[in-house]
């Protein structure tokens, strides 16, 4: 019988990089461009404000995914040296703390003997790897891949509002961009539980809420500049 499952954690990596800078993308230059809106500047410096925006935040999201998941590699890179080290070392006591591994899952000893035995008759390494310290090769870090995807999905994510910017007529351009970036915000929350097996509904109202909230703050603060200016 066919196996009918399809799972989708070996996600995880690429699609919270890419929810996370499309989301930042979209929140962040429409409020920025609502703020300075509504200091009241002109259209040419609301545009150059929200140009300034997405080149600046498109590098801060690829310096600090690959930052935050580089830390995180050397992390495991460093608990698989120590590994390799006790294998090399310890190998009957690592097979035993293996087989302890799985009794404590509920195999029986004897059980559980024989498969930390055949397991690591075949990759050592892996097999502690995965049941021992939690690493596995659909969740390990990424750093690259993660940069890539945030920049890539933030610029996409600040081009939809600096383009609705750009083509609003100035008397409506608060508006059009607040109600634009709030589609695209529900659009993006849709796709992402989608692909991620979520509730749809769920997931376009969590990033819609936090973006209006965004925008509404950041008018408020360039409404209270534009006015004491």
């Amino acid at each position: 019988m066919e196996h009918a499952e399809h799972h989708k954690s070996h996600r995880t990596g690429w699609l919270r990089a890419a929810v996370l800078g499309a989301n930042d993308g979209i929140v962040s230059t429409a409020s920025l461009i609502i703020g300075v809106a509504a200091a009241s500047m002109a259209h040419e410096g609301i545009l150059l404000a929200g140009v300034a925006g997405l080149v600046a935040g498109a590098m801060s999201m690829a310096a600090g995914e690959y930052v935050s998941v580089s830390s995180q590699s050397d992390t495991e890179n460093a608990d698989l040296a120590l590994e390799q080290k006790s294998l090399e070392e310890n190998y009957e006591c690592e097979k035993n703390e293996l087989a302890a591994i799985y009794q404590e899952r509920g195999v029986e000893p004897s059980l559980a003997q024989q498969v930390a035995e055949q397991l690591m008759a075949q990759d050592a390494l892996g097999a502690h790897a995965r049941d021992e310290i939690g690493i596995s090769e659909t969740v390990n870090a990424q750093p690259i891949l993660a940069a890539v995807s945030s920049a890539a999905s933030f610029t996409i994510g600040a081009a939809l509002p600096l383009m609705v910017a750009w083509l609003a007529p100035g008397n409506r351009l608060i508006f059009l961009v607040a109600m634009f970036s709030l589609v695209f915000l529900a659009l993006l929350g849709a796709v992402a539980a989608r692909a991620g097996g979520a509730s749809i509904m769920v997931g376009a109202a969590r990033v819609t809420f936090w973006g209006a909230l965004a925008m509404v703050l950041t008018a408020g603060v360039g409404r209270l500049f534009g006015v004491v200016a």
